[in-house]
Formats: structure tokens, C-alpha cells, sequence
């Protein structure tokens, strides 16, 4: 159909980019490549941080883990009508008296252990070398393809390497005072910071709660409470695990 004469065909009008919006779109780019670089700093310094104090930090990982699992059994109690302190003080006691029970039991029979492998090792050793020197020569040929005496040679060697070596690795940890540091630091250290991050707990958690933007805020405590609840199964599924083995 042809069109009327004398009528001109409305064009569509293309919007111009104004001041305001370009100004908005280089302020929006100018902010994201600034949390960029705040995000990327604090990565590296935080790389920085557990590379160098990598020695000292297992304390104070496991006090946090320790206050992590042991937070529910506080607000338990706070809901029984104790004070937070008072919560964390019995806690804490309760699971220093279940850990020293559990070193009072386990050490004496481990030690005992301990003692009896090495006092049979060997014999243990003499008697897989007698195992092996019992081998028919050539039976090994027939079957495997190897010089028996070879073998024989290479199997008494490596168990005379392997003990020398295993003796040794002992006598270094053991005589060394970083193992002894270590331990002594772990059962010293942890309790005192799990005690004081325990008492904290709730503070803690809303300082960072405060932190998430507001526009975010219920998906990041959904994912958080999905995180919690995986954890709490995989824990207990863990003990029990340990419990029945």
C-alpha cells in the first residue's frame, strides 16, 4: 500500500547520553576497580600473613575451631539461665577435664604400645628375612623372572636402610624441643583463646553481620546457616563413625 502523500514517516528518537549518566557510569567503574585493588591487597596481605606466621597459627586455628563447635553448647546454657562468662568458664573446664581423662587413659597404653613394637621390631625383622632367604630360587626365576639372590640382597638392604632410617626420624623428633614447644604451646595456647573467643562469639559474629551489605544480608546468613548445618552433620557423622570403629 502506498503511503499518503505529504506524510512524513516518524523517526525514532535516540536518547543522548547525558552528563549525569556518563558521570554515574565513571563513578561506577571508578568504585568497582577500587574494591578490585582492596580485594586483590587484602588477598596478598593475607597470603603474606599466614606465610609468615605459618609456625605459630595452628593455636589459634584450633581455638577458633574449638569456640566454632562448642558456641552452641554455650547458648544452651545461656538459655538454662547462666551468663555468658559463667557458660564459657564451665565449658571450658568440662572439656579440659575430658581432654586430661583422655591423656591420663590413652598415653599409658599407647607408651606401653610403643614400647612392645620396638622391643619386637627386631624380631619382626629377622623374621621377614628369614621369609625371604626361605624363598625357593627357583620358584622366583619360574614365576617372576628374577635372580633370587638379588633380590634376597636387594630386600635385606632396604629392611637394614629402612629401620637405620626409621630409628633415626624418631631419635630427631623426639630429641628436638620443637615437638615438645609445639605440644605444649597447642594445649596452653588453644584454651585461652577459645576461652576469650567463646566469650566473644556473638559480638563477633554481628560485628561481621554488621559488615555484609544490606542488600545481600539474608542470602549471605542462608548461606552461612547451609554451611553451619553441613558441618554440624558431617561432625556428627564423623563421631559416630569413630564411636562404632
Amino acid at each position: 500500500m502506498a503511503k499518503a502523500p505529504g506524510r512524513a514517516t516518524p523517526s525514532r528518537a535516540i536518547p543522548a547520553r547525558t552528563p549525569d549518566g556518563e558521570a554515574w557510569t565513571a563513578a561506577a567503574s571508578t568504585a568497582l576497580r577500587r574494591q578490585i585493588a582492596f580485594w586483590l591487597i587484602v588477598a596478598v596481605l593475607l597470603a603474606l600473613f599466614l606465610y609468615v606466621f605459618s609456625g605459630i597459627l595452628l593455636p589459634f586455628v584450633a581455638g577458633m575451631v574449638l569456640a566454632y563447635f562448642l558456641d552452641p553448647v554455650a547458648d544452651r546454657l545461656q538459655r538454662l539461665g547462666l551468663s555468658r562468662l559463667m557458660a564459657t568458664v564451665v565449658i571450658l573446664i568440662a572439656f579440659v577435664v575430658v581432654v586430661v581423662l583422655a591423656f591420663v587413659i590413652l598415653v599409658p597404653v599407647l607408651a606401653t604400645q610403643m614400647a612392645d613394637f620396638a622391643r619386637k621390631l627386631p624380631e619382626y625383622l629377622t623374621r621377614l628375612q628369614s621369609l625371604i632367604t626361605s624363598f625357593d630360587p627357583k620358584w622366583l626365576e619360574q614365576r617372576f623372572g628374577v635372580n633370587a639372590a638379588s633380590l634376597r640382597e636387594g630386600l635385606n638392604s632396604l629392611l637394614t636402610t629402612g629401620f637405620g632410617l626409621l630409628t633415626t626420624v624418631f631419635t630427631s623428633i623426639w630429641s628436638s624441643g620443637v615437638a615438645l614447644v609445639s605440644v605444649v604451646s597447642l594445649f596452653v595456647v588453644t584454651p585461652v583463646v577459645a576461652f576469650y573467643m567463646l566469650l566473644d562469639w556473638d559480638r563477633m559474629v554481628a560485628v561481621v553481620d554488621s559488615w555484609v551489605p544490606r542488600d545481600y544480608v539474608e542470602t549471605v546468613r542462608a548461606l552461612a546457616r547451609d554451611i553451619n548445618t553441613a558441618t554440624a552433620g558431617f561432625v556428627r557423622g564423623q563421631g559416630t563413625l569413630c564411636l562404632v570403629l
